[in-house]
């Protein structure tokens, strides 16, 4: 429909004026709670995958290698996401995803922490698949981190254009964390203090802890390279049975 600057400023008008009090919750309600003018604080764990160099791989691939690698790339990890019960949204942003993870006990973390191993094995066997077709390897980077954020809704009332936000301190680290990992540290997952301290002790002592500066100061952060047994023990016999190495 043809814009009109005037009831443009009256929509941001009635959004300034709108009562800024949301909820506070500990849980993630359903989308369908949200309207455009209210919002929820919500306890969550936020978990984001990113490509390393990926501004260099139209440069790098063919563009129908380009379109396969991404198409089974991004299929894949929201695939995997999509598969725990405590993942609540799943967004794509080029070739960024991300996920939204129930925070009310340490088993939703410890969901998010799984995704997160299964992701990273994911992309060996994906690079596997790709050695095996001639097309060069790509790295990742994973963050995890848990808090609280905004969850608010916004698009174009009257439209079917909308989407959930997710604001906060919590989106805000696991990004950042995710731009640590296989860039400043050699490894592909990067996770806050407050993760690390609901995983059990036989998972977190596969981490290495780095004191890293954040706006409020040092604070502890932990990375290491984790994979999935099945998927790694997958990946060994087809190594066995066809090798195929493309650095």
């Amino acid at each position: 429909m043809p814009y009109n600057f005037l009831k443009s400023f009256e929509r941001i008008d009635e959004i300034l004026n709108a009562s800024s009090a949301y909820e506070e919750l500990d849980y993630i309600p359903k989308r369908d709670k949200l309207t455009f003018t209210n919002g929820y604080y919500v306890k969550c764990n936020a978990i984001f995958i990113d490509v390393r160099g990926s501004s260099s791989l139209p440069q790098k691939y063919r563009r129908p290698s380009l379109a396969k690698l991404y198409r089974s790339y991004i299929s894949e990890l929201v695939a995997i996401l999509n598969s725990y019960e405590e993942c609540k949204e799943v967004n794509i942003v080029g070739d960024c995803v991300s996920g939204i993870f129930e925070a009310q006990k340490k088993e939703d973390t410890r969901q998010a922490y799984e995704s997160a191993y299964t992701i990273y094995s994911l992309v060996k066997a994906l690079n596997y698949k790709l050695c095996r077709k001639g097309i060069s390897p790509i790295k990742i980077g994973i963050g995890i981190a848990k808090g609280r954020a905004l969850m608010i809704k916004a698009g174009y009332r009257g439209s079917t254009v909308s989407e959930v936000v997710w604001m906060g301190d919590v989106v805000n680290e696991a990004s950042n964390l995710c731009s640590l990992a296989n860039k400043k540290y050699a490894s592909s997952l990067v996770i806050g203090e407050s993760v690390f301290t609901d995983l059990p002790d036989t998972s977190q002592e596969f981490f290495k802890k780095e004191k890293q500066v954040s706006p409020t100061g040092y604070k502890n952060i932990y990375h290491a390279n984790i994979h999935r047994k099945d998927m790694e023990k997958w990946l060994k016999d087809m190594q066995a049975e066809k090798p195929c190495s493309n650095k």
